[in-house]
């Protein structure tokens, strides 16, 4: 890890913060290393069961570095693109604490998160277009998989931002909360997330991201393949046991 990137772990949580507060958290090759090692060490490691990715001093990530872009810096990592993550997620549950902004490799960080904890004040968009560029690192093919295309097309057409409100009318955000409790409310979800068992979350997570392409035909099929090792595991029996025991269970994670 580096001190642009900051990774703690607690209670089976990691918190990963983009710490450059001077250049607004933006995205350098060297938080995109940090990010993409995080994720790694996130989906690796059994004892750890989702994670928080925030920004420090009260802002989220203003996207990328653009005077390392001018210098032909790219924070891209092979196999998991901008910030090391937005082409490979992790396969365990990832949220974002926003404060601040959130703007367009910034956003795109967030939208590619699992779920969205913002500030009431928090501001979102991807003005790439108001630069000369476009939103390449899932903007443009994410965000209308998350919110009606026409609004889609709106923020990547004008560049213009949105607010929390306006995103969590739109299905975007999970949860607005009061500005500089973003990470408490995320922190509270993430500990309901690890309460549960972990191979039933990693499944959950994949067959809803990957049934999005799945036609009506095939979708029952797919699903039973990422389903079935769920059923039939330690931790099924135990949850059920946990259960009828009054107690609260003892994963394994097999």
């Amino acid at each position: 890890m580096n001190d642009e990137v900051i990774v703690s772990v607690e209670d089976g949580v990691m918190l990963v913060t983009l710490n450059r507060p001077k250049a607004k958290n933006s995205v350098n090759l060297a938080v995109a290393k940090g990010i993409a090692a995080a994720m790694e060490e996130l989906d690796s490691n059994a004892s750890i069961r989702c994670a928080i990715i925030t920004g420090a001093d009260n802002t989220f990530c203003a996207g990328m570095d653009l005077k390392a872009f001018v210098s032909g810096e790219m924070p891209f990592v092979e196999g998991r693109g901008f910030a090391g993550l937005v082409e490979a997620p992790p396969k365990k549950p990832l949220i974002a604490a926003i404060e601040g902004y959130a703007l367009a490799g910034g956003f795109e960080i967030a939208i590619t998160c699992d779920l969205i904890v913002a500030a009431s004040n928090a501001k979102f968009g991807i003005p790439e277009v108001k630069r000369g560029l476009a939103a390449a690192a899932g903007g443009l093919m994410r965000l209308p998989r998350q919110i009606p295309t026409r609004v889609a097309k709106e923020m990547a057409l004008t560049g213009e931002f949105i607010d929390a409100a306006r995103g969590y009318d739109l299905g975007l955000i999970n949860k607005v909360v009061e500005p500089g409790t973003a990470l408490d409310a995320a922190k509270e979800m993430a500990k309901l997330i690890a309460a549960n068992g972990p191979m039933a979350v990693i499944a959950s997570k994949q067959v809803i991201d990957e049934s999005q392409d799945w036609t009506v035909a095939e979708m029952y099929a797919e699903q039973q393949k990422i389903i079935e090792p769920i059923f039939s595991s330690h931790d099924a029996i135990e949850g059920a046991t946990a259960f009828a025991e009054k107690r609260a269970p003892n994963w394994q994670g097999k």
